[in-house]
């Protein structure tokens, strides 16, 4: 079994996907901004986990924080929610700093 910082860091390089995702389709038309916004808000919850990981804390996998999550993915929410896709970015990109800094002791 993986030790809480193993868990913690494997988070956060997920994190850093999501936010590599968001970030790639940032400026693509083609891509609505529930696809970013997604990606955007995966990337803050990894992050989040990757804490609470870190710190001896089991998180369930059913933790939803916005309409991003997975029921926006399956067409469960009738109306979506306008984003600013750089700023959404930027709450991911903020987030996995912040998880940095606590993983490496200095936060």
């Amino acid at each position: 079994m993986a030790s809480e910082h193993d868990l913690a860091e494997r988070l956060l390089r997920l994190a850093r996907d999501d936010e590599a995702a968001a970030r790639a389709m940032l400026d693509v038309g083609a891509v609505t901004d529930a696809i970013v916004g997604f990606h955007a808000q995966q990337a803050v919850e990894k992050a989040l986990k990757a804490v609470l990981a870190f710190h001896g804390v089991e998180v369930p996998f059913a933790f939803r924080r916005s309409p991003f999550g997975v029921r926006l993915r399956y067409g469960e929410l009738d109306e979506m929610v306008p984003v600013a896709r750089g700023l959404a970015l930027g709450w991911a990109e903020q987030s996995i700093v912040w998880a940095r800094l606590v993983l490496d002791g200095t936060a």
